[in-house]
């Protein structure tokens, strides 16, 4: 909820002795400058995230094979080498109070971990040779039981930097570890290689026990540490769920039903995140009826942008009413349950 309030509100602060002769004007000040301020801190905060995600792309989904020819142990001194890098460079700057930038570059040195292993393995032969898969890169493509290692590592080194630098984006790497060491692990207690149809099974699962771990975390801690996890959780659930191809128009209805319940989610913990995964899989699936119906017709184009119309008009009328809607559904739930649920934030 946001109050609006000039000089003369403050005014009567003074008179009603809430606040001191003299504090209002310095109040008053401290307010006018905030607007400026906030727009740079969010400016400056987009290029911290973009400039950290450029690095791990260019260290990892992006690293290209020219870097497999320098060698494995040339290859694992730069990983080391960039790993104390970032995260002296992040510690000093963490101590200095800027936190965003110090904890991205603590995120940036975990993510380089499954680098750091992979040239080990190679350097000492613990390397599986029968993996079929010799680049650093396939390790974001596919599912093999010999990456386990390093994600087993990431998820150390990253439990380690949260104490180091507890910062909520360091939850993103661990996750991402996590998920592939759900299909890498799958996959080696079952034996064989799965199809793209027991990977998206397994990706759902995975980023349902996820959302949970989180709602477990959420509220627990001053710093929002469950967002990432919820955003990890919802691209590994919502994107095994919408990849799957039902064949039928019932499975399609509980597609759209599971993103309703993903939009009431959203209202329940106040959380924007389920309600955009949501309305993007109830609009798709708005979109299929109309490709269905209105096939080879004018009026798709404009039975589609309807669609995005009143999309568009959801968001504005939760946005109005949100705190309402929150504490209708909040009140409809057993008391045993609401407990269970995390405070929620503003």
């Amino acid at each position: 909820m946001t109050f609006k309030f000039d000089s003369q509100d403050l005014a009567r602060a003074v008179s009603a002795g809430v606040l001191q002769p003299g504090q209002d004007q310095a109040l008053l000040q401290f307010l006018r400058q905030q607007p400026e301020t906030r727009a740079s801190f969010q400016l400056a905060h987009i290029a911290y995230y973009f400039g950290a995600l450029l690095i791990m792309g260019a260290m990892g989904w992006l690293l290209t094979e020219a870097w497999m020819s320098i060698g494995e142990l040339a290859l694992l001194l730069v990983a080391l080498a960039y790993m104390g890098l970032f995260t002296l460079t992040g510690l000093s700057l963490w101590q200095r109070g800027q936190r965003i930038p110090g904890g991205l570059l603590g995120a940036v040195a975990v993510s380089l971990t499954p680098l750091a292993v992979f040239a080990v393995e190679r350097l000492t032969g613990l390397w599986p040779l029968d993996d079929g898969q010799r680049d650093f890169h396939d390790y974001y493509v596919y599912v093999r039981g010999g990456w386990l290692a390093m994600e087993a590592a990431t998820l150390l080194v990253g439990l380690l930097m949260l104490r180091l630098l507890p910062f909520p984006f360091i939850v993103m790497p661990i996750a991402v570890a996590l998920w592939f060491m759900s299909m890498d692990l799958t996959e080696l207690v079952y034996g064989g290689i799965f199809d793209w149809d027991q990977r998206r099974w397994i990706s759902l699962w995975f980023g349902l026990a996820l959302l949970l771990v989180s709602l477990l975390v959420d509220g627990r801690s001053r710093q929002d540490f469950a967002f990432w996890g919820y955003f990890a959780g919802l691209l590994a659930f919502w994107g095994g769920l919408s990849l799957m191809d039902s064949g039928s128009e019932l499975g399609k209805a509980l597609y759209c039903l599971i993103n309703l319940g993903l939009m009431s989610v959203a209202v329940l913990l106040r959380r924007p995140l389920f309600m955009v995964f949501g309305a993007i899989g109830v609009a798709g699936y708005l979109g299929h009826l109309a490709y269905e119906v209105f096939e080879d017709s004018l009026l798709f184009p404009i039975l589609l942008t309807l669609i995005g119309l009143a999309v568009i008009g959801l968001g504005i009328a939760y946005q109005k009413r949100r705190d309402a809607l929150t504490a209708g559904l909040r009140a409809r739930l057993p008391a045993s349950l609401l407990s269970f649920l995390p405070a929620l934030r503003r």
